[in-house]
This record gives structure tokens, C-alpha cells and sequence, in this order.
């Protein structure tokens, strides 16, 4: 026992050597690089300079300075900034204002040069005046749509509280987002200010661009601070609490400001392109739909009566049908058109234009390829004659028939919508030879059916599923006929509707709601584990929610204020003082189970808006910290490790 005494002694001595040489080249430098002193002074009054220099006690990196340090108040001109050998270098390119705290926040960016060892935050600050400008102003920028946190965007004070300081003046002091949409303006005088929120694309500080995503408040920010005190965990071990201390400090307010970002709705209109990407049809992409679509015009051929016209359901996407082959043979159609686009003052005017639309492939290629297609069927034809073998002497004429789309197949939901969709717009749609059968004690009967059309080329089919039936969709040869000819064939469909007993019912409850105008109403909507859009629905009277036949699944709860009551989103208008629609999270996932009906009450408003969507659905993961090597303990494990096994063989 004696002789193991001695070993662990000699191991902790060992451990405990801090500059003792070995033969691989001794002990690392774990120690974080240190500032050891600066011209001007840290936290100096009355500076003058535009050039600084920090030093510290080791040669150190400087990591991605365009983008991890921030200098306040902002530079239009982009200040330089390089490390070299132990001192960081900074010139500032824009004229020192009087009477201004400048604070350089170099954030995570400084490590020493060999280990890589990061410093921690460190922020370099100098006034022109005679005192130090020392409060802060923290909180969080996050998507206004889905409460996603947004890394990177510029958070600026302005001192100015006019409504349109932001489009006229940039940030009298700044910051940057990280990870976690968390920013924190430093150096602020005490006084008033608006705070913004810019994803600024031309680095002007100034909100020019329509683009560019934008958070406004009318919220009157007075920054102060006042003592505190937090608790600090002190760990034994990995495992262990040696102690838990409290740590005074000065605590800035406010720390929890919100901003909820936005990007206007693009509504300038303009045409992107316009294609032949069929013989049969022409194309027209814009960038935003419009009620009036394009007026066609043909300058080679009659184009009256010549098109079905297929709009997208935004209108931003136009198709053209051909009706007739000849057209649809001609490789050149020449067309004049007229379509209402936005102009240089971003009105609406009406836009006229001549293109030519040719298809891919030519007609005479196609025809080409056809004849190909024979040649070959003839040869093997030939082939097979001259074998003896049976073979034919009448080319097979190919006939292609519609084929309609149905989304379903199997089995159905009690409550799915069923659709059909063709592949060409319709010149005959015969219901009557549309049949559906429900099965009742084994015998089947009709069951009501009907066939609504929803757009162009799709159509749904009107059923009251009832749950757990099972049914038969039966189409009769030919009651579908595209505008080609082409006619569909008999089809028959066997479709069974799922029990209630394989799904769960949701119903939630909501309360804390937000103050909103009477004709206002909450959506909530359902998401699945990637924060995807499954079903929403519009709160009842009593503000509650009911989900039916919901699949055994985990879910998650978003809701937002429908001002306009239009079922959707609708984001913001910097210009027309219009703030996005409010978006709230349940900040736990819900769990569903077969023949389970599951309740949540939801309050709105109880959670800051920041801590609300839940990390397993969050997109944008916090920064990872960087963390100090501890290559030393491991080294030392390693030693004693190895002299305890020598020691060992030599017992």
C-alpha cells in the first residue's frame, strides 16, 4: 500500500509541473492571450487619433474581422483592421465625431496563434469626449413569420425618434445578432431612442432597399442600469458542485428587447421570361400576379379563339394552351403582347412587347424522330419475316389516351379532398359515367358523388367519406376528353376510409390573448417536426381550437392574429407604418396517440416571444462556444498513466 502512495504522489507532482520539459517538447500554453496595453488607453477620454494598436502578451489571430467586429458608432467607411505578430492594428476611415463614445466589440474573434485558445468577448472602447459612455441596450432579433432567431443582422439606437429616421439617417450605434438572435449595443449615452433591426445588403445603415429584411418599433428606449446579483456554479468535477457563489454586477436594462423582422411583399411587377416549353403551350413568368393578364396578339396567324388560358393561382404565372395542331406544328409563332408592369416610379402601366416562341424541338425533328421510330419498327419486321417468324405489316398506330391523376389510393382519411387533376385542359366532361359504391353487409350500393372543377385542369371530388367504409370510384371509358382528342380510359379505384380509432383528436385551449380589434380573428395552426404547415384552423367564440384525426405523431402549435381575415400571414409595410401580423409558438411539442383526444391550454402571452418556438423545431442553432484547450490535463493523465505502468513492472 505504501509503494501505491508513492506512485500517486509522484502523479499528482507530475500533474502539478508546470514548465517541466519532456521529450516531446513539454507542456502547451492553455492560457488565453492577454491584453498588456494599447495607444491609446482603454477607456481613454479626449482621443483624437483614428489609429489604435492593442497588445498582448502572445502572437495571436484575429478571426473574420469584416463580420465578427463591430465598431459603434457605425463606419461608412470601412475601417482596417488586421492582426500582426502580438498587437492588432485598427485605422478608422471616417472623421471622429465630438463628444462620442467608440466602442470596438471584437466579440469571439481573438485566439492566440498557436493553440487557438479564444480570449472570450472583448470589447476595446476611447471617447472624444471627457467621459465614457458605459450602458447598454440587449435583446433579440428574430423572423417576424416563424420566430426563427436571425444571425447577423445590424440592431442600431437612434437618437432621432422621428417615424422615418430609418430611411433617412443611419444607425447612431449598432450592433450584430448572433447565433441566437441576441445583440447587445454598447457604449449608449444616457436619453431616448428608437431602436431598428436592418439585414443591410448596400452597408449604408440606412433602410433603401425594399429587399432588405427591416424590424421598426415606435417603442421609446431609456437605457439605465442598477446592481445586481447572480449565481455562479462552481464544479468540483464534472459531476460535482464544490459551491454556488453569488457574484455582484451591474445589470443593463432593457436586456430583452424584441424585434420581430420583416421583408416587405415585393409588389413591383415585372415580366422574368417567357418560353415554348411544349409545342402545345407558352408560358408567361412575372414576379407578382395582377387580376388583368396579358393581352396576346398573333402577327403570324389568327390568334382568336387560339389559346385556353391556364393562370397560376397567384396570377404570377400564366399558361397559354394551343388549341389547334397546326399551330401547334408551326415552329415560329410571333406574338405581340400587352401586360400591366411597374415602372421606373413604381406605378403599374401597361407594357408592350413582340417575342417569338419557338418550341425545344423542332417540328421537323419530331417528325424525323417518328420516322426513325418506323425504320426501326420495319427492320425488325424484316428481321422476323425472313426467320419465319410471325410478324406484322401494318404499323401499329400508337393511340395515347388521358390520363387523370387522382391523389388518392388505398385508403382515404374521413375528412381528405380528394382531387383529379388532367394532363390537359378538358373539351368534355361527362359526370354521369362517374360511379362511386360504398359496401353495406356485403352488398354494394350508390353513394352520392360529385365532381366540382377547381381550376383549369383540376377537379375534386365532392364525397361524405364516412369512417371506416369501405368504397369503389368507377370511371366509364371516355367521360374525360382533352382538348387534343385524347380520351381517358375505364378505370376503377377500390378506396377504404381509415377508422376514427387510428387517429387522435386535438383540442386547444387559448388564453393571454393580445389586445386586437374586433374584426380580427386567431388561426392556429398545426406543424409537424420539421415546422411545416400541416391543417390550421380559426379559433371559435370561446377561443378554442379542435384538430380531428390527427395521425399518432408529435405536433407543434403556431398562431398568429389575422387581422385582415384572410386565413394567411401577412408581413409588414415600413412605408405605410404597418406592423407584420403577430406569431406566437406553444413552447412544447404535443403528442398524439390512437383513440386519444388531447387538450392544451395555451396562453399566448406568458412566454416571452423570444423564448418560444422550441429548439427541436428552431432552424438557426445557437453559436457553439468557443471553449479554452485544457491540453495540459490530458498530457499530465498521460504521463502518470505511462510512469505508474512503468513503476508497475519494475514492483
Amino acid at each position: 500500500m505504501r509503494q501505491v502512495f508513492y506512485l500517486l504522489l509522484a502523479l499528482c507532482c507530475i500533474a502539478s509541473c508546470a514548465r517541466m520539459g519532456s521529450p516531446d517538447g513539454g507542456w502547451y500554453d492553455d492560457t488565453p492571450p492577454r491584453v498588456v496595453s494599447s495607444s491609446p488607453n482603454d477607456k481613454a477620454t479626449n482621443v483624437k487619433t483614428q489609429k489604435i494598436t492593442i497588445n498582448f502578451n502572445e502572437y495571436i489571430k484575429l478571426e473574420d474581422a469584416q463580420n465578427k467586429v463591430i465598431i459603434s458608432p457605425p463606419q461608412l467607411e470601412v475601417a482596417d483592421i488586421k492582426a500582426a505578430g502580438r498587437r492588432i492594428l485598427i485605422e478608422l476611415k471616417d472623421s471622429l465625431k465630438d463628444n462620442t463614445t467608440y466602442t470596438i466589440d471584437f466579440s469571439d474573434a481573438i485566439t492566440d496563434n498557436n493553440e487557438g485558445n479564444p480570449m472570450g468577448n472583448y470589447t476595446f472602447s476611447f471617447s472624444t469626449d471627457d467621459q465614457i459612455d458605459t450602458l447598454e441596450v440587449a435583446g433579440y432579433a428574430l423572423n417576424a413569420e416563424n420566430l426563427e432567431p436571425i444571425k447577423g443582422v445590424l440592431v442600431g439606437l437612434y437618437d432621432d425618434l422621428s417615424d422615418t429616421v430609418l430611411s433617412s439617417k443611419p444607425m447612431m450605434r449598432v450592433s450584430r445578432t448572433n447565433g441566437s438572435g441576441r445583440f447587445v449595443i454598447k457604449g449608449v449615452e444616457p436619453g431616448k431612442y428608437r431602436i431598428c433591426a436592418l439585414q443591410d445588403a448596400d452597408g449604408d445603415f440606412i433602410f433603401g432597399q425594399k429587399s432588405e429584411m427591416v424590424a421598426f418599433s415606435h417603442d421609446i428606449i431609456e437605457p439605465t442600469c442598477k446592481p445586481d446579483i447572480r449565481q455562479d456554479t462552481l464544479w468540483r468535477d464534472t459531476l460535482h458542485i464544490d459551491n454556488i457563489v453569488k457574484v455582484g454586477f451591474t445589470h443593463f436594462l432593457p436586456d430583452d428587447v424584441t424585434l420581430l423582422c420583416f421583408q416587405q411583399l415585393q409588389t413591383d411587377r415585372y415580366l422574368l421570361k417567357t418560353e415554348r416549353p411544349a409545342p402545345n403551350k407558352l408560358a408567361f413568368y412575372f414576379t407578382y400576379g395582377n387580376d388583368s393578364l396579358p393581352q396576346l396578339s398573333g402577327l403570324n396567324f389568327d390568334s382568336d379563339s387560339a389559346f385556353v388560358v391556364e393562370p397560376s393561382l397567384k396570377n404570377d404565372t400564366i399558361v397559354y394552351w394551343l388549341r389547334d395542331s397546326t399551330l401547334i406544328n408551326q415552329d415560329t409563332l410571333t406574338i405581340a403582347y400587352s401586360y400591366l408592369g411597374t415602372d421606373t416610379l413604381g406605378q403599374l402601366t401597361l407594357h408592350t412587347d413582340t417575342t417569338d416562341f419557338l418550341p425545344k424541338v423542332p417540328y421537323e425533328k419530331r417528325v424525323k424522330e417518328q420516322q426513325k421510330e418506323y425504320e426501326k419498327w420495319q427492320k425488325e419486321q424484316e428481321k422476323r419475316k425472313k426467320k419465319g417468324e410471325k410478324y406484322d405489316s401494318i404499323y401499329p398506330k400508337t393511340v395515347e389516351h388521358l390520363k387523370p391523376k387522382i391523389s388518392a389510393s388505398g385508403q382515404v382519411e374521413p375528412q381528405q379532398q380528394v382531387t383529379i387533376e388532367m394532363p390537359e385542359p378538358l373539351a368534355r366532361c361527362d359526370t354521369s359515367g362517374l360511379h362511386l359504391y360504398t359496401m353495406i353487409d356485403s352488398v354494394w350500393y350508390n353513394a352520392p358523388v360529385e365532381l366540382r372543377q377547381r381550376s383549369v385542369r383540376v377537379y375534386d371530388l365532392i364525397v361524405d367519406w364516412k369512417e371506416g367504409g369501405e368504397y369503389s370510384l368507377e370511371m366509364d371509358s371516355a367521360i374525360f376528353v382533352g382538348m387534343y382528342g385524347h380520351a381517358s380510359e375505364k378505370q376503377k379505384l377500390g378506396l377504404k376510409v381509415r377508422s376514427a380509432d387510428e387517429f387522435s383528436t386535438l383540442l386547444v385551449e387559448l388564453s393571454g390573448l393580445p389586445a386586437m380589434p374586433d374584426t380580427a380573428q386567431i388561426v392556429v395552426q398545426l406543424l409537424d417536426t420539421g415546422d411545416k404547415l400541416l391543417r390550421q384552423a380559426v379559433a371559435e367564440s370561446d377561443n378554442t381550437v379542435t384538430f380531428f384525426y390527427l395521425k399518432p405523431g408529435k405536433y407543434y402549435l403556431r398562431a398568429f392574429i389575422d387581422l385582415n381575415r384572410n386565413g394567411l400571414w401577412d408581413t409588414g409595410q415600413y412605408d405605410l407604418d404597418l406592423q407584420p401580423e403577430d406569431v406566437y409558438y406553444h413552447s412544447e411539442e404535443v403528442e398524439c396517440k390512437e383513440k386519444w383526444d388531447v387538450t392544451r391550454r395555451w396562453n399566448l402571452t406568458s412566454t416571452p416571444r423570444f423564448r418560444q418556438k422550441p429548439a427541436a423545431i428552431t432552424k438557426q442553432k445557437p453559436d457553439k462556444d468557443k471553449k479554452q484547450k485544457n491540453r495540459n490535463l490530458e498530457r499530465a493523465k498521460q504521463i502518470g498513466k505511462e510512469y505508474i505502468q512503468q513503476n508497475m513492472r519494475a514492483l
